[in-house]
């Protein structure tokens, strides 16, 4: 495979950058590694309190036409929107307009019924820190290239659709009934974040794709953060977002796919979103009562590569090593992209990765995953890291 690598270190990236100047060698060793581990292209930044700006690209754009993958390229960054939708959860809490202890029957009657599943017995802060019990209504059945081709065109389910996919099965468990909110029983399923952006929808009399715009991307400055609405497409610049599906030898380019919503349906860059989890973790985005109760967490047996995690609202904890304090993260996977990122507790430095393969192999798979995590750990644990 070819390759291609760069890096450069300024006040700004391309689009707006100042003159390059040399980059931090940590975050190019580990664009090169993820390279090294079977992506086809690595695009990494590195922000920090002196609003500067390290970034490095490894691999290339595209397998056919080659070329390095643009400094300020587009991607989808999958479930990291869940950190997004929860600081718009906790911004209307602060206002008073929803609570932790709302249940989603109070806001969405009949939504979640059947099989088991009570909606009564789930709150808002059961969906923020994936301790309701419900189960995932991402299945995938038929993860082909032949099926990805098929569907890409296809208009994605609706919220109710999803929720009704996940209703099919009992839930895994109820929260508990004299005191649901305090559930700690931890898992991961996307439906608690499609539940979360209809209940938002229902409390304000606005998208979620609206929310997300005046409360965060506006006030925030993000020019390259957006929802999709019902296109498959990420605009330019990107690089090609290449999936390997079980059983195939070469990668299928999987750069369209169906949007998504509240659990996954942003396109941002690095740049963006490390200037969202430095003004998340900094203070800017929330009141300081719902920034302690995002922080506040419950054990997340579910990351098996990053043993000791930790899951709030709407964001994860993990120790690294070398670090007093460990880091905030969440990640992303979509159709052909990984979204690896961190910020360090004060909000002081931030790190993204926005990798265009996503390898369904398992050694290949997680030696990539590895690479990513570390990448982001040595980002901010250096020199004037946490």
């Amino acid at each position: 495979m070819a390759a291609a690598a760069g890096a450069i270190l300024a006040g700004g990236l391309p689009g707006g950058t100042a003159a390059a100047a040399p980059a931090d060698g940590r975050l190019q060793r580990g664009a090169d590694a993820i390279r090294n581990a079977g992506a086809t292209g690595v695009l990494a930044v590195l922000r920090n309190g002196r609003r500067r700006t390290a970034a490095a690209c490894s691999g290339v754009a595209d397998l056919r036409t080659g070329g390095p993958v643009p400094w300020d390229a587009y991607y989808r960054i999958g479930s990291e929107t869940k950190t997004f939708t929860a600081a718009l959860a906790l911004q209307l809490v602060g206002e008073g307009r929803i609570h932790l202890t709302d249940t989603v029957e109070h806001w969405l009657p009949g939504l979640v019924r059947g099989n088991g599943n009570d909606g009564r017995r789930i709150t808002v802060v059961n969906l923020l820190r994936q301790t309701s019990g419900l189960n995932d209504y991402v299945e995938l059945p038929d993860f082909t290239a032949a099926a990805y081709r098929a569907t890409r065109f296809r208009p994605p389910d609706t919220p109710e659709q999803q929720v009704a996919a996940a209703l099919r099965r009992p839930p895994a468990w109820l929260p508990g009934r004299d005191d649901p909110a305090g559930e700690r029983r931890w898992a991961y399923s996307n439906t608690n974040y499609v539940v979360l952006g209809m209940l938002l929808e229902k409390a304000t009399g606005h998208s979620w794709a609206e929310l997300l715009h005046d409360r965060v991307v506006e006030p925030l400055g993000l020019r390259r953060t957006f929802t999709a609405g019902t296109s498959p497409y990420v605009p330019q610049p990107t690089a090609t977002a290449y999936t390997r599906f079980p059983g195939d030898t070469r990668p299928t380019d999987t750069t369209l796919a169906a949007p998504g919503g509240a659990d996954g349906g942003i396109i941002s860059t690095p740049h963006d979103l490390t200037a969202f989890l430095r003004a998340l973790m900094g203070g800017r985005v929330l009141r300081p009562a719902q920034l302690a109760a995002m922080r506040r967490t419950v054990p997340a047996p579910g990351w098996i590569l990053a043993p000791g995690v930790r899951y709030g609202l709407g964001i994860a904890w993990r120790p690294v090593a070398g670090s007093a304090s460990g880091i905030w993260f969440h990640g992303g996977t979509h159709l052909g992209v990984v979204s690896e990122s961190g910020v360090t507790p004060d909000g002081e430095r931030a790190a993204a990765a926005a990798v265009f393969t996503l390898d369904t192999d398992e050694a290949r798979g997680r030696a990539q995953a590895l690479a990513g995590l570390r990448l982001v750990n040595d980002a901010l644990t250096g020199p004037g890291g946490g």
